[in-house]
Formats: C-alpha cells, sequence, structure tokens
C-alpha cells in the first residue's frame, strides 16, 4: 500500500465539518438532436456499468493505524451506488436553483469509510440540458489533474458513441508513495532526490526567505509577497464557517485574446486585473474597501513535463495586486510587472523550495484554523485565484456537447472566498465559491463582468492614442 504525501496528508488531518477539503467540478450539457426522453438515464446507466477495470485513486480509501504512518488501500467492497447520484431541479430560475443545490452539494464532507468522490447528475433545467457536479477531496488530486481526468474522459467529436467513465482513463499505477513522514528535511530530500538537489532545495528555501525578510523591511518591492499581512477588516477573511454558496462569471476568449495583444499581457494578466477591479467595487459595496493592495494566494504548479503521477505537486505563493485606482490600464500595468517578477523569483528556486514553502506557511494557517483563530490571527492573504488551463474545442458526451464548465475549489484557512479560473472553447470561465457567511456573491461575478467592460474602455482609447502619434 501506498504512504499519503506530506501535503496529501495535511487535507485529512485539517479537514472540519466547516471546512471540508475537495474539489468539485460544475459540467453543463447539451443533449443531442433528437435524444429520447431518458437519454440521461441511459448515458449514466452504460457509464456506471462499466466498473471492473476502476482505477486508483477511485476504488482508494485511506487507513489509518496507531503504528505506522496513514496509506491508501484498495476497498474491496465498492459500490458504484455510493458515489453516482440523480437530483432534479425546480423553479423558474435554473440557474439559481442549480446553484443552490451545489453550494449545498459542495457544503458536506465525504465518508472516510469509501472512496471520496462523487457524481451529482442533475437535470431540470430543460428539456435540452442537464448538468453534472462532480466532487474529489483534494488528497487524490489538485485541480489541474482532476481537469485532465474529466477532459480526457470526454470525446472531441459529436459523433462518438462509446462512454469512457473518467476511472478507466489513468494510468494504471498505484498512488505515489511521495512522502513517508511529515518531515520537512525528509520531504526536501525526496523531492530534490539526490544530496546535490537537497542542497539546492535548501538554498532556496533560504534565497526565498531572504527576500521576504527584504520586502517586509521595504528594501525590494514586487517579490513574492510578505505573508500574515493582509488586511482582516473585510468579509473575504475570518474563520472559516459551515456552508458554501457558489457564483460564476465568463468572458469570451477573443476579448481576452484582443486585450492580451494590445497590452503585450498574458491571460493571467488580464483576468488578475479584472478581479482585483472586481473585488474592491465589492468591497466597497460592503463599505469595507481597503486602501492597501489585495494579497491573494496563488497555486504554482511543479510538476515536470510528463509527470502523470497522482496526489498534489503544487506550490502557493503570495502575490500583492495593484495599488488602489480607478483606472483599470494602470492597474493592469502594476499586476503585470509585479506577475512578471513574481515569476523570475519562482523560476530562480528549486521547485522543492517552493513546495516546503508552502508546507511551512500553510501549516501555520491550518493549525489556526484548526485551533479556531481565524477571527484572531491575520489572514495569509485575502483570498486564493488559481488558473486551470482547458481545452480550447468542445468536447463531448454521447453526443451531448458540454457548453459550459466551472471548477469550483475548496476554501483555504481563514479565507471565505475562493475563485478558480478554467478556459474552455472560446470562454473563459471563474467559479466563485464562498462560505455562506460572505454576503451577495453573485454580485460580485456580476462585477467581473463589469471590469472587463472596464478595461476594454481604459484600453482601447489609448491605445488608439499612440497608435496616432
Amino acid at each position: 500500500m501506498a504512504k499519503l504525501s506530506v501535503m496529501d496528508l495535511a487535507f485529512f488531518l485539517t479537514e472540519t465539518d466547516a471546512s471540508p477539503k475537495h474539489v468539485g467540478g460544475l459540467l453543463m450539457f447539451r443533449k443531442p438532436a433528437k435524444a429520447p426522453a431518458n437519454y440521461v438515464e441511459q448515458v449514466v446507466e452504460e457509464y456506471a456499468g462499466n466498473v471492473d477495470e476502476i482505477r486508483a485513486p477511485f476504488n482508494q480509501i485511506i487507513q489509518f493505524s496507531a503504528f505506522s504512518a496513514p496509506r491508501w488501500k484498495c476497498d474491496l467492497d465498492f459500490d458504484i451506488s455510493n458515489h453516482i447520484f440523480f437530483h432534479t431541479i425546480e423553479g423558474t430560475d435554473f440557474r439559481e436553483s442549480l446553484y443552490e443545490l451545489i453550494g449545498d452539494l459542495h457544503s458536506s464532507r465525504m465518508d472516510r469509510a469509501r472512496p471520496m468522490w462523487e457524481m451529482h447528475v442533475i437535470q431540470g433545467i430543460d428539456d435540452q440540458r442537464f448538468a453534472i457536479y462532480t466532487k474529489l477531496h483534494h488528497a487524490y488530486a489538485d485541480g489541474v489533474t482532476m481537469s485532465s481526468w474529466l477532459v480526457n474522459s470526454l470525446s472531441k467529436s459529436a459523433r462518438t458513441q462509446a462512454v469512457t467513465p473518467i476511472w478507466s482513463v489513468l494510468p494504471q499505477k498505484r498512488l505515489q508513495n511521495t512522502a513517508d513522514s511529515i518531515s520537512i528535511m525528509k520531504m526536501l530530500t525526496q523531492l530534490g532526490g539526490r544530496s546535490s538537489d537537497y542542497v539546492k532545495a535548501l538554498t532556496g528555501l533560504t534565497k526565498l526567505s531572504a527576500q521576504l525578510a527584504l520586502e517586509t523591511l521595504n528594501l525590494t518591492k514586487n517579490a513574492v509577497a510578505v505573508p500574515f499581512k493582509a488586511n482582516s477588516s473585510t468579509p473575504l477573511t475570518g474563520q472559516v464557517s459551515a456552508g458554501r454558496q457558489i457564483a460564476t462569471a465568463a468572458v469570451d476568449m477573443e476579448r481576452v485574446h484582443r486585450l492580451r495583444k494590445l497590452t503585450r499581457s498574458t491571460l493571467n494578466h488580464i483576468a488578475l486585473t479584472c478581479i482585483d477591479g472586481a473585488l474592491h467595487r465589492y468591497l466597497q459595496d460592503c463599505g469595507t474597501d481597503i486602501n492597501e493592495p489585495i494579497t491573494i494566494q496563488m497555486p504554482v504548479n511543479l510538476r515536470q513535463s510528463g509527470d502523470d503521477s497522482l496526489g498534489n505537486k503544487i506550490g502557493i505563493v503570495l502575490v500583492e495586486l495593484a495599488s488602489k485606482t480607478t483606472d483599470p490600464y494602470e492597474r493592469l500595468r502594476e499586476i503585470g510587472f509585479t506577475l512578471r517578477n513574481v515569476r523570475y523569483q519562482i523560476d530562480g528556486v528549486p521547485p522543492a523550495s517552493v513546495m516546503a514553502y508552502t508546507v511551512l506557511l500553510g501549516g501555520v494557517s491550518l493549525i489556526g484554523e484548526a485551533l479556531k483563530l481565524g477571527d484572531v490571527l491575520p489572514p495569509l492573504g485575502n483570498t486564493l485565484v488559481s488558473n486551470v488551463p482547458g481545452p480550447a474545442k468542445a468536447l463531448y458526451l454521447k453526443g451531448a456537447k458540454l457548453e459550459e464548465m466551472y471548477p469550483i475549489s475548496a476554501l483555504t484557512p481563514s479565507n471565505h472566498l475562493n475563485i478558480t479560473l478554467y478556459s474552455y472553447d472560446g470562454r473563459l470561465q471563474f467559479g466563485l465559491v464562498a462560505t455562506t457567511a460572505m454576503p451577495n456573491l453573485e454580485v460580485l461575478g456580476n462585477y467581473i463582468h463589469d471590469a472587463f467592460d472596464d478595461l476594454e474602455e481604459a484600453v482601447f482609447p489609448s491605445t488608439l492614442a499612440k497608435t496616432k502619434k
């Protein structure tokens, strides 16, 4: 049996009813033309009927022992009926009903006695559409890996009638033995591999620490942000409470690419600029706007090319967004400058250093959450924003077109909000998840749309003016 990695184990040890540690996704499909009335039931029956070759982690449970480290083991009593469920929504506004249902489903912890994944099939949207909400414990995979599994289980052609369950597209390997203790030094050794790599990893961690010290003393600027300095007087932060709500936003990728080309920016630059503007407007509505930059936690993918192992291989760095301004173009320029410097700083140290830095900071935050000090201790950052790349072309499930796909992630300690970006079929999609204590989450989604409009209005005139000179 494979042992859990340090990071995977942390998701188990720190999980509470108020703070479950699973990630999810909302997929909205349009049925093919002339689909029979029982089309969805037929698809699910075919999908669920293929369990003979179910692979890790979908057949794995965690085994705790008083005498050894926790390990993964195969569930010998696996039953597909414990994992696939049907729902029918009602109401005049299907999105309101759908999002309310998913918020409820996303709120509850999963049973550790079973493999911790669920698939909820939702009908009642209208005669032509249905939705699937997937839910997977974060110890099994990070967001990038989960997205890859989902994408590979769908087809690229509407004519493909074969159904490929998500558990059958995985490599036939067990969960990787990436760590056998929670020792930071041992983790560095394992991540770094050889002794020389260990020295590099430790040196990189020292370098990061020195740069943060300089940042604290205001001797440098626009490096990785100093942790635990984010403003805590907003609805964005505090002890994570039970209950979840979701909201979404989406922007045509053509608009994003046009802005990128005109401003020589990246997708992240554009998206974070609009999120920053939307958050400040939202905080103004709440009467809690802040004068200092909003600080976000930003995941960094640490997987090497070709690495298809299971579990989590991500790091988290803190990034200050723009200084408070009403000029979206100025906000974009400042965020672009900051992100380029942060990327340069992260690329200058080994991935093991970033992982160790993440574990150290995350450990402090998780201890604070476990002790219910989220309303007392300063938060690591104001919120977490991540970007998961998706396929550029449309995908299908037995002829049904996947029209929308939104990530729904877990909340980090002392953060009431998580925003995850997902690019798919010509759209940049935003999945927002928050505690029910955070007011008017749907308004924040609307403000993201408004922020894109504002950025376009700010960028295009300035670009035209430069062209005329």
